[in-house]
């Protein structure tokens, strides 16, 4: 059982979609907390730690894309872990919604088997302590530092602000320097996903990552027709 662990925030203005995933993740051990729309999901996250956010993005106030985009504008929140839950399932609505921070994406309708176990996999990447075969705790390039004990990385002296995937993508291609990485052994190492599923999915997330490592972007180099490396 998980009661320990901070709640999942499910937001939804379908109080039935809403009910289904509360009561499933409640089945799997998880404390829950509910929200009908945009300002009721913020005051939720303002009011004390999550674990993570289940979003829909069609919500009655503030839509769900702006919420998203104010939790990772949010240094206290910027790395807590968002799943977009939506009915907008074409892949530019998708590559958008990667683009604004979400760590997934699940369309409507939904397998709420598959749902918990995202949720599941989510997590555990998430306090997971180790984001990639450990080879140091803290690695070091010019400009660049990744401390895996911290969650932390600066670039040219200054804090990057990364949200859970984001660090391990980042961490698990620099603790490979040098050896280029296919878009699906990615998705299995990163995502804990099938390698056949969307491969946008790692583009989207590697064009976040290098706009926040700014000087620093330099190190993914893209591997035409494979993937990417990360080379010092």
């Amino acid at each position: 059982m998980r009661e320990t662990e901070p709640p999942v925030l499910v937001v939804d203005d379908e109080p039935d979609i809403r009910r289904l995933v509360a009561i499933n993740l409640r089945k799997a051990g998880y404390v829950v907390l509910e929200a009908a729309s945009g300002r009721e999901a913020l005051q939720c996250v303002a009011s004390g730690p999550l674990s993570m956010v289940i979003l829909d993005l069609m919500l009655p106030d503030i839509s769900g894309e702006t919420v998203c985009k104010t939790l990772r504008e949010n240094p206290k929140t910027a790395g807590l872990p968002v799943m977009m839950l939506t009915a907008k399932g074409n892949t530019e609505d998708r590559i958008e919604g990667f683009e604004l921070g979400a760590d997934d994406y699940v369309t409507k309708p939904f397998s709420v088997r598959e749902l918990v176990l995202r949720v599941q996999a989510l997590l555990r990447r998430t306090v997971d302590s180790s984001p990639a075969p450990k080879v140091a705790e803290q690695l070091e390039f010019e400009g660049l530092i990744i401390d895996s004990s911290a969650y932390r990385v600066f670039s040219g002296g200054k804090e990057v602000r990364l949200t859970a995937t984001e660090f391990r993508l980042l961490y698990t291609l620099a603790s490979r320097d040098g050896v280029a990485q296919s878009r699906g052994r990615l998705l299995e190492d990163v995502w804990e996903a099938s390698p056949t599923l969307n491969t946008r999915t790692v583009d989207t997330h590697v064009k976040r990552l290098r706009e926040k490592m700014g000087a620093c972007a330099h190190y993914i180099e893209t591997v035409r027709g494979l993937g990417y490396r990360f080379r010092s």
